[in-house]
């Protein structure tokens, strides 16, 4: 079984396309823990409906937050750790420690970097005249949305597009996107064994 960790900080749209791909049997994993630094992110409430353990980040300093995390993954077998809609810089120890993909919502390196999430990141696309956006997943590394890109999907920005609208498109994308590159993953440590 191929074992998942997923770190959320908000609605948790993505977990739930990941727990639903697994309730299908579209995907042969399994998610051991859903961590959060929101206390009230939805997404919480998603994992506890399907059974999920669910972990509250206690530590507010960056360093501390590494030593904590660190230390409570050793409990668990690990094969991928996903960023969906997480907001925190992750540390050094779980990035050596551990193969972690984040999905983000524009084209990087366009629209990426600190503060770069969201409805700022469609806002700014449709205020910069971008013909297209999209939806980008990348192994993460010490730096905001700078890690090796894995696959990009292109979603095409409408003149008639909102925000609002834009955002619906790319999630959209977004889920279909990392579901497939799951399954390669699934795939391939599956052919291993």
């Amino acid at each position: 079984m191929y074992h998942l960790v997923v770190f959320a900080s908000g609605h948790g749209t993505t977990l739930q396309c990941i727990i639903d791909s697994i309730h299908t049997k579209k995907l042969n994993a399994q998610i051991v823990l859903v961590i959060s630094d929101n206390p009230n992110a939805y997404a919480l409430t998603r994992a506890k409906q399907a059974n999920i353990p669910t972990y509250i980040i206690q530590s507010k300093d960056s360093i501390q937050r590494d030593d904590e995390l660190s230390h409570l993954l050793k409990r668990y077998s690990i094969d991928l750790i996903i960023l969906a809609g997480y907001l925190q810089l992750i540390g050094k120890k779980l990035i050596q420690q551990y193969t972690i993909i984040n999905t983000h919502p524009s084209l990087l390196p366009k629209f990426g970097g600190k503060g770069m999430y969201g409805m700022k990141v469609h806002t700014a696309v449709i205020e910069s005249k971008e013909p297209y956006s999209g939806v980008t997943l990348h192994y993460v590394n010490e730096n905001y949305d700078e890690g090796t890109i894995i696959q990009q999907t292109k979603v095409k920005v409408l003149p008639t597009d909102t925000p609002e609208t834009l955002a619906k498109r790319v999630q959209a994308a977004e889920k279909i996107q990392l579901i497939n590159v799951l399954m390669t993953f699934v795939h391939e440590k599956e052919n291993q064994s």
